[in-house]
C-alpha cells in the first residue's frame, strides 16, 4: 500500500511531535518539515533524514507531498493553512484553527473548492478514555447528560505566546462539551482577567444549553500541579475522566466501576483518524466546522468576560 506523503510545517515542541508521530504511522510517510527558524527546520529535518525549508510556501509547492501539518502560532494559521488548501494539500492545522471566526469560515469555503480534506487538532476527542465515556453515555449508562464540568490548569507553557488560555487550553473542553451534548449552546458567560500573562491566563466559562443542562469549565496557567479532569453528570450516574492517566470511574447508586482501557497515545489515533479518512475519502473525525463552531464560542467567552454580561447564541 501507498503511504500518504506528508509534511510538516512548524518543527516546535508539537510540531516535532507530528513529525515523530507521522514517520511511525504505517499509512504516512514524513518527506519534508519547514519552520521560519533555519536551525529548528535543519535539526528536525536532519533527525528524520528528510528535506528541510525554512519557508513554508517551497514545502507547498512540493507535487509529491499530500498531507501538511500546521503546528506554528495561532496567528499564522489562516494564511498558512490557505496556502496550503489552495496548493491542493489536505490540511491538519492545529487548534485553535484560526485567530478569527470569519478566517475560519474562509478555510471551510476553501477546503470546499479545491476538494480537499481539512481538520483541527482536538487531539482530547481520541484519548482513550474519552472515546470510551461516549461509548457508555451513549448507550445510557448514566442516563441523560444534565452537567459536566471540566478543570484544565496548569502553569503556561513557553510555546505559547499569541493567543490567552481560552483558545489555547479551554478550547478542548469546548470541544468536547460541543461533541458531548451534540447541540447548539444557547447562552454563554464567562469570567476572565491576566494576573503574569499578556493574555488572559485564566478563565471560568459557564455554556448553557436548553432544559437547564449546564457545562462549568475551570481553565488556567497559574496552578502548579497540572491538572485534566471531566465529570459527567447524568441522571442515572456519573462518570469522571482522568485525562492525563487515561482513567474512567463510572459510580451510581449501586456501584463504581473503573473500566480496563489500553493506554494509547491520542495523537497517535488522531493523525492515523485523519490519514485513514484521506485514504478511504471520508470526512474526517474532525471538521472544519467543528473547528469553527469551538471558535465561536471561545469568541463568546471572551465577549462576556469583557463585557460582564451573558451572551446570547440562540
Amino acid at each position: 500500500m501507498k503511504r500518504l506523503k506528508v509534511g510538516v510545517i512548524g518543527c516546535g515542541t508539537w510540531g516535532r511531535n507530528h513529525v515523530r508521530v507521522f514517520s511511525d504511522l504505517p499509512v504516512t510517510e514524513v518527506i519534508g518539515v519547514a519552520d521560519t527558524n533555519p536551525t529548528t527546520a535543519k535539526e528536525t529535518g536532519e533527525k528524520h533524514r528528510v528535506k528541510w525549508y525554512s519557508a513554508p510556501t517551497k514545502l507547498m509547492k512540493n507535487p509529491d507531498i499530500q498531507l501538511i501539518s500546521i503546528c506554528t502560532p495561532t496567528v499564522t494559521h489562516a494564511e498558512i493553512a490557505l496556502q496550503a488548501i489552495e496548493c491542493g494539500k489536505h490540511v491538519l492545522v492545529e487548534k485553535p484553527m484560526t485567530n478569527t471566526v470569519e478566517e475560519a469560515k474562509t478555510l471551510i469555503k476553501a477546503a470546499e473548492k479545491n476538494g480537499v480534506h481539512l481538520t483541527v487538532g482536538f487531539v482530547e476527542r481520541f484519548n482513550p478514555a474519552v472515546q470510551e465515556a461516549y461509548r457508555r453515555i451513549a448507550e445510557g449508562e448514566i442516563g441523560g447528560v444534565i452537567l459536566a464540568r471540566t478543570r484544565r490548569v496548569s502553569q503556561r507553557p513557553l510555546r505559547i505566546g499569541d493567543v490567552g488560555v481560552i483558545k489555547d487550553l479551554a478550547i478542548h473542553d469546548i470541544d468536547i462539551a460541543l461533541t458531548l451534548f451534540k447541540e447548539q449552546p444557547s447562552t454563554v458567560y464567562a469570567t476572565a482577567g491576566s494576573i503574569a500573562h499578556q493574555f488572559e491566563d485564566y478563565a471560568n466559562i459557564n455554556i448553557g444549553y436548553p432544559e437547564n443542562r449546564t457545562v462549568f469549565i475551570e481553565a488556567n496557567w497559574l496552578t502548579p500541579k497540572k491538572v485534566r479532569q471531566l465529570n459527567v453528570t447524568g441522571t442515572k450516574g456519573i462518570m469522571t475522566v482522568d485525562y492525563i492517566t487515561q482513567q474512567l470511574t463510572i459510580e451510581n447508586d449501586q456501584r463504581l466501576i473503573q473500566p480496563n482501557i489500553p493506554y494509547q497515545e491520542p495523537l497517535y489515533l488522531e493523525l492515523k483518524s485523519f490519514a485513514d479518512s484521506i485514504i478511504n475519502d471520508a470526512p474526517p473525525s474532525v471538521t472544519g466546522e467543528d473547528g469553527l463552531r469551538t471558535l465561536q464560542i471561545c469568541e463568546a467567552a471572551l465577549k462576556s468576560s469583557r463585557t460582564g454580561k451573558q451572551v446570547r447564541l440562540l
